[in-house]
């Protein structure tokens, strides 16, 4: 088994174990065909997220570094290697991961934010008009109920996982999660619900196994 495969389903069958709330649904996915199912082992992966923003971009890759390390791996945030900010040359910064000793890198990337209002409408029960009793009693017990809105932000986010040793892509998504919380809640919900699918996608034996 190839060093670089056995670092991705690691980074994976770890996130399994994430207590996530299951808001994260996926709109694509792909794998590498001819990949067979691996068990997971640890190794050393960066964690990658691609935004212009550096405190956002740092804060991610913290969050998805620390989801490695809690599971026992050896997650490093990219920002550590690739101090500069949003690295252009993949040459190079691919040949300071190597050298780092990352053997797999999971990069995010949000692609869009959108917002979804639902409209519940209100409705109006019958009532007795024609006499005081019957109207009073059954006009209280069924009021008028105005409906309501609801506002949901609706995050997608690209998912990829590059073996660096055959400088190959080997999983690539595309995820939609509703009302994340903050930026660390998004990337563990995204994390957990990618294992997940790569275990269902037959490319990640899952654990226990």
């Amino acid at each position: 088994m190839m060093p670089c495969l056995r670092a991705l389903p690691a980074y994976a069958a770890a996130l399994c174990l994430a207590g996530c709330v299951a808001t994260t649904t996926f709109t694509s996915v792909w794998k590498a065909p001819e990949v067979p199912a691996v068990s997971a082992a640890g190794r050393t992966v960066a964690a990658v997220f691609v935004s212009r923003e550096e405190s956002k971009r740092r804060a991610a890759e913290d969050a998805m570094a620390k989801d490695l390390n809690l599971r026992g791996f050896h997650g490093v945030a990219a920002y550590t290697i690739l101090a500069e900010e949003r690295p252009r040359d993949a040459e190079a910064a691919r040949a300071r991961l190597k050298d780092a000793g990352a053997d797999a890198v999971v990069v995010m990337r949000e692609v869009a934010k959108d917002q979804r209002i639902t409209y519940t409408p209100g409705y109006v029960f019958p009532d007795y008009y024609r006499g005081f009793g019957p109207f009073w009693g059954y006009g209280w017990g069924l009021a008028y109920d105005p409906g309501y809105l609801r506002s949901d932000t609706i995050v997608s986010v690209e998912t990829l996982i590059y073996s660096l040793q055959r400088d190959k892509l080997v999983w690539a998504s595309t995820s939609r999660t509703t009302n994340p919380k903050d930026l660390g809640t998004l990337v563990s919900e995204v994390a957990d619900a990618t294992a997940r699918e790569m275990v269902k996608q037959g490319l990640l034996v899952s654990p226990g196994k």
